[in-house]
């Protein structure tokens, strides 16, 4: 459990990297005037704020947050409480997924599935975008996973699971983009179906298309209600998915089948 723990952090830590660099890279890459360099790992960390360049031991999980009382060590503006409490996350993500699943590959694979989608649920609701770079390698590590053995599921449901998912969605959001002349989803969201898709079989896709629209009709009701969002508003529909695809992926395969099976029968 340590060791889950710790990997734990250091993936929140990673997180915290694609959850602020990937919509700027996105944003680059449709900007046709820039020049500079700008990925993953370049340029290296620094403070947002005064852009000084960070020492390793500024990057240490959680601790350095605590060291520093969440306060840059040069200009001293307040660090965002976001990146301690992601980085916690993870690790409970990663020790849960351990408990569940028992130490070992299987765990670190749903892990792995769970933390991605942490990742994407963060950029979606902040800037609306699911890249491509995390909808794609999850989708790549499911079937992969599905090969070895570690959801067990077949390599051809794990395969149709990925066809169906991205076009169930296409399907609906053309359809209602002809009957309304209204966007209603992007293609990440048919992308990132498509992704759960391999992870969780083709059968799985029912209640989990189900739960999530049920959840965001719901939390876009009460926003409505509070006036903290307007009808014409748009509600990122990727974290509703993802949590509907992680809390599926903790039942379990055989479980959701059995009890899509005794919902038919009765």
């Amino acid at each position: 459990m340590v060791l889950f723990a710790a990997l734990g952090l250091v993936m929140g830590s990673f997180v915290n990297v694609l959850i602020h660099r990937l919509p700027l890279m996105i944003e680059a890459s449709h900007n046709a005037t820039s020049t500079s360099r700008f990925d993953l790992s370049w340029p290296a960390s620094h403070c947002p704020h005064c852009q000084a360049r960070l020492r390793f031991w500024h990057n240490v999980p959680v601790l350095s947050f605590l060291v520093l009382q969440g306060r840059c060590a040069f200009c001293h503006r307040a660090i965002s409480v976001r990146y301690p409490l992601i980085e916690l996350l993870t690790a409970l993500i990663w020790v849960a997924c351990a408990w569940h699943w028992d130490a070992g590959w299987i765990s670190m694979s749903w892990a792995l599935f769970a933390t991605i989608l942490l990742a994407l649920s963060v950029i979606d609701a902040k800037t609306t975008l699911l890249p491509d770079l995390l909808t794609q390698a999850l989708l790549w590590l499911g079937l992969a996973a599905s090969a070895l053995d570690t959801t067990h599921i077949s390599s051809q449901d794990a395969v149709w699971g990925a066809i169906l998912g991205y076009g169930s969605l296409w399907l609906i959001a053309t359809v209602f983009e002809h009957a309304t002349g209204k966007v209603g989803m992007g293609a990440g969201d048919f992308k990132l179906l498509a992704a759960l898709g391999a992870w969780l079989g083709a059968w799985t896709l029912i209640p989990l298309v189900f739960l999530a629209s049920t959840t965001g009709a719901l939390i876009g009701l009460v926003l409505m209600l509070s006036k903290k969002m307007q009808r014409h508003d748009y509600l990122p529909f990727g974290p509703f998915l993802a949590a509907a695809g992680a809390l599926l992926a903790w039942l379990g395969h055989a479980q959701v089948l059995r009890a899509l099976q005794q919902l038919f029968i009765a």
